[in-house]
């Protein structure tokens, strides 16, 4: 099977073949780009999928992804940008294996191509000329046969004509023998001509052809070849990075299966753990009895105030049973003191593990300083010592002032988890709310119950042993302070009964001297006389201040 033989009239098909082979090379090259095109698309919307959805650093988002499910999420994400790395890196081979070679490729087939087509062209114009010049002496050749049989025939009627004279005739047949004689040349140049011709035709379509046809079929053949290995580097490209890829999706499904609910369930609690318990059994009101409706006691002071009578009261309050109290939405106090005592732990933690690394990180630069300083001092040349003296000094002052400030936090981290004993006002304030009955309520508003002295989580709320602390050393430390100035007065509009440490009891439309305001933990102090002061909801009395105070406040 060989274009030569079986092709040998076909020069202009293969030509446009050939072409059209071509054609479809550059088609494939393009192919391939636009992939690696996509491709490194495709990579990039990864990573920045990937990228979008990634924790943002030193936020609370970045908090969250402590949970199993959310780590396993991290990883899906950085693998998915590993997933994408691949696919550069197809995009990348094929750009070198297949695209850049076929281009190399294509430019020597087009010069392939053009030289053996040419010397067909050449091979067709040289048989074309020897076939005119066949043509032309087959012309010559007729065209003098023709010459000679008339001037024969001229001859002959000249001859046999008896009033031509003998000259005439013997010119005539002068005529007729050069004619003839012209035709016989004509005849050997014809016939030269002819064998050459025939000569340079076999050698046309056996030889000269039969072989250009051949080598561009073999041209052809290897241009098919090369597009078919193409084909294949095209798989294996996409085959190579299967195993990382393989790898990539094990490394998420791991993920997914390091997801540990009962873990997470168990930072939950930990992330929001009030440690409070949760409050008692509400009581049941009689309202049959007028100005002694009971109220049931919160869950701290019904853990503490066994035996302890309730208070009987009327009055209106607007708080509600604790637990289930707002969040102070006031700034954050630095000791976290608006955090549940598990939180405030945790915080409390926290920023002591950050004051100590500060605390490191000072002490490694203080370190550095005093061995380049010993430099200084061993060569001079490099430095002068006393250069330095200042920036230690100030590393040092840095240093002091951070484990001041560790130790500030540290006591409160000690308050919290009981090592210490809290003695702050507002935490013997609230000794006395959790160890009393909750307000009451008037109106139909059974339900309404006073909140937590300051509207806020607290530290001392959740923590009795604390609060009984605080209760026996109360009355000592409050006979202690100076007799305040009056500031105004109030008008109770319930009746309170203290019978807790740092409480007085008022009746229902007595007027007393108010001697400090309430400072946001819902407790009012009050004095009836010189010797009987002492704090009671803000809720229960009526304020009316001086007038060089900021205002008369009405806390109802």
């Amino acid at each position: 099977m060989s274009w030569g033989t079986e092709l040998w009239d076909q020069f202009d098909n293969l030509e446009k073949h050939t072409q059209w082979g071509i054609d479809i090379l550059e088609k494939y090259i393009k192919f391939v780009k636009e992939r690696t095109e996509i491709e490194l698309s495709y990579a990039k919307q990864l990573r920045n999928l990937s990228k979008k959805y990634q924790p943002k650093k030193n936020s609370k988002e970045e908090e969250e992804y402590k949970y199993t499910s959310c780590k396993a999420f991290i990883s899906t994400l950085n693998e998915m940008n590993d997933y994408a790395g691949q696919h550069e890196v197809i995009s990348e081979n094929m750009t070198s294996h297949i695209i850049g070679d076929l281009a190399r490729y294509i430019q020597e087939l087009k010069q392939e191509r053009k030289s053996n087509f040419h010397d067909g062209r050449k091979a067709q114009q040289h048989i074309e000329t020897c076939w005119k010049q066949l043509e032309s002496s087959k012309r010559r050749f007729e065209r003098d046969c023709k010459e000679a049989d008339r001037a024969q025939q001229y001859f002959e009627k000249m001859d046999a004509d008896i009033n031509v004279t003998k000259a005439d005739v013997e010119k005539a047949r002068q005529q007729a023998q050069i004619r003839h004689q012209m035709a016989e040349d004509s005849k050997a140049d014809y016939s030269s001509i002819l064998q050459k011709f025939n000569h340079e035709q076999h050698e046309y379509y056996h030889t000269h052809i039969p072989n250009i046809f051949q080598k561009i079929q073999e041209m052809e053949e290897r241009r098919i070849v090369k597009i078919g290995e193409s084909m294949k580097t095209y798989a294996e490209v996409d085959r190579q990075v299967i195993p990382i890829i393989g790898k990539c999706l094990d490394g998420i499904v791991k993920a997914a299966e390091s997801i540990d609910q009962k873990n997470d369930s168990q930072l939950v609690i930990e992330a929001y753990k009030s440690g409070f318990e949760p409050p008692g059994d509400i009581e049941f009101e009689d309202y049959t009895q007028p100005m002694k409706r009971t109220v049931s006691d919160n869950s701290l002071s019904n853990s503490r105030g066994e035996g302890k009578p309730e208070l009987k009261f009327g009055g209106k309050s607007k708080g509600k049973l604790w637990p289930f109290i707002k969040k102070n939405k006031g700034a954050t106090p630095e000791d976290f003191s608006n955090l549940p005592p598990e939180q405030r732990r945790k915080k409390l933690q926290q920023k002591v593990d950050e004051l100590n690394k500060e605390i490191q990180k000072e002490m490694d630069q203080r370190d550095a300083i005093t061995k380049m300083k010993d430099v200084y001092l061993k060569n001079p040349q490099m430095g002068d010592p006393a250069s330095l003296d200042h920036k230690l000094a100030e590393v040092s002052q840095t240093i002091e002032k951070l484990r001041l400030e560790t130790q500030k936090f540290e006591a409160w981290l000690a308050e919290v988890e009981g090592r210490l004993p809290a003695r702050s006002e507002q935490a013997r304030r609230q000794s006395g709310l959790y160890d009393s009955q909750n307000p009451p309520t008037v109106n139909n508003c059974a339900q309404d119950r006073e909140s937590s002295p300051d509207g806020s989580y607290t530290e001392e709320q959740s923590q009795e042993s604390e609060v009984k602390v605080l209760a026996t050393d109360f009355d000592d430390e409050f006979d202690d302070e100076e007799p305040l100035p009056a500031i105004g007065t109030c008008k109770a509009l319930y009746t309170f009964e203290g019978q807790n440490e740092g409480t007085i009891s008022v009746v229902e439309g007595e007027t007393l001297y108010v001697i400090e305001e309430d400072k946001g933990d819902g407790w009012t102090r009050i004095r009836r006389n010189e010797d009987e002061e002492g704090y009671v909801p803000t809720s229960y009395v009526e304020v009316y201040l001086d007038k060089n105070a900021k205002g008369a406040k009405t806390y109802i």
